[in-house]
């Protein structure tokens, strides 16, 4: 089968929209596509760089070899960008939507989500994902003549609907739509389709790898739960039988991961003919997701899903942690509303006088914090917290 027959559904970059102001271009930065500048300018980024420091599964952990949200989003890019050249998307906008997904994360993760929306209730509440735009359209600003990164039209509407149209933006989304039209209404390009089910395929593999890592699951747990797992397990034993527990558990990722890749394939190019698009217009008026798993493959997916959050996500030694981080940045949060001249400098500066622009400021101050910052900002400000030891 030529996979390349999708390469008609591809975004161009020659045909892009634009980016939301004009650029002057003076000297040479290199002869690269509007998609490929995308993709740069996300790995330049300052908010980029403090991924390596956010919370993945696992907060603040102990061990080296455990992901955080830079190594995820790098292993969501590479799984991305195989599955845009096999169906001959553009690889770059891929890969660029790919490693921006989690850039709008606060610290610690979805507890520290739930911490942020709460407090900022009043304010317009909090989501990362719109957070994300909101980093990326205004808040990281490194160019003279404009805030934010200045990002393609098709890079801000596949980050703003790599889920599916959005019916009911909060405040920070329809701000930055207001600002430069995403047509938030209709699907997303099969780019940013592709960009949101690779993050499904990394982390179900790759969170099940390190809560395998850190024993806080079994493979027998796995197995018995979870026919995919068994059925690959046992496909594994007959093929190697003498193979080790680390080398089964690495075979079994990599074997999930390619068997998730392939179902995507195949099925997106059997979902995308039975539509009838022949370009990315059409792929965005199409009136559902085209870039799907299978029936059986969905079913499956979902099941280790299923296992993780009850079995890992919410683990006791994870939740303990979670619940320790999450009170610490409630106070924290808290303590900075009260006292917001302890900001840097160039954060008092701008501060608003009114609200909900004050609070929005903080919340974007609090959001942009490593987990080791807010720890460490904590006892500063605040005083001596323990966390549990372990992950």
């Amino acid at each position: 089968m030529n996979h390349a027959i999708l390469a008609n559904l591809a975004c161009d970059p020659h045909h892009s929209r634009g980016r939301q102001f004009t650029e002057d271009s003076c000297g040479n930065r290199g002869p690269r596509s509007v998609f490929q500048r995308d993709r740069d300018r996300i790995i330049h980024s300052v908010a980029f760089r403090r991924l390596r420091h956010k919370t993945q599964v696992f907060i603040a952990p102990d061990g080296d070899h455990f992901r955080v949200r830079l190594t995820h989003s790098l292993e969501v890019a590479q799984i991305g960008r195989t599955i845009a050249r096999a169906l001959g998307l553009n690889e770059d906008l891929t890969e660029a939507l790919c490693l921006a997904h989690d850039i709008g994360h606060p610290p610690f993760g979805h507890a520290g989500e739930d911490v942020m929306h709460r407090i900022m209730a009043d304010a317009g509440g909090f989501d990362h994902n719109a957070h994300c735009l909101r980093i990326l359209a205004q808040l990281e600003s490194p160019y003279p003549g404009f805030d934010g990164l200045n990002l393609s039209w098709e890079m801000l509407e596949g980050l703003a609907k790599h889920n599916g149209p959005v019916s009911h933006p909060n405040w920070a989304l329809t701000a930055i739509d207001q600002a430069f039209p995403l047509e938030l209404g209709q699907w997303p390009s099969l780019e940013a389709q592709i960009a949101a089910l690779a993050d499904d395929i990394a982390y179900d593999n790759h969170d099940m790898d390190d809560g395998l890592r850190a024993g806080l699951i079994s493979l027998d747990e796995l197995a018995e739960e979870v026919p995919f797992v068994a059925a690959n397990l046992a496909r594994i034993r007959q093929r190697l039988p003498d193979l080790g527990r680390d080398r089964l558990i690495a075979e079994l990722v990599r074997d999930q991961i390619g068997l998730m890749v392939n179902d995507l394939i195949e099925t997106t190019i059997r979902q995308a003919n039975e539509a009838g698009v022949t370009s990315a217009d059409e792929v965005r008026a199409a009136g559902r997701m085209l870039a799907r798993f299978s029936d059986a493959m969905a079913k499956a997916e979902r099941s280790l899903k299923s296992f993780l959050y009850q079995r890992l996500y919410r683990h006791k030694d994870v939740m303990a942690v979670s619940e320790r981080a999450a009170g610490a940045l409630d106070e924290l949060f808290r303590a900075y509303i009260l006292h917001p001249e302890r900001m840097p400098p160039e954060w008092v500066a701008t501060l608003p006088a009114s609200e909900p622009a004050r609070t929005r400021h903080i919340c974007d101050f609090m959001a942009g914090m490593t987990d080791r910052y807010a720890l460490s900002r904590y006892r500063e400000w605040i005083g001596p917290i323990e966390m549990p030891d372990g992950v």
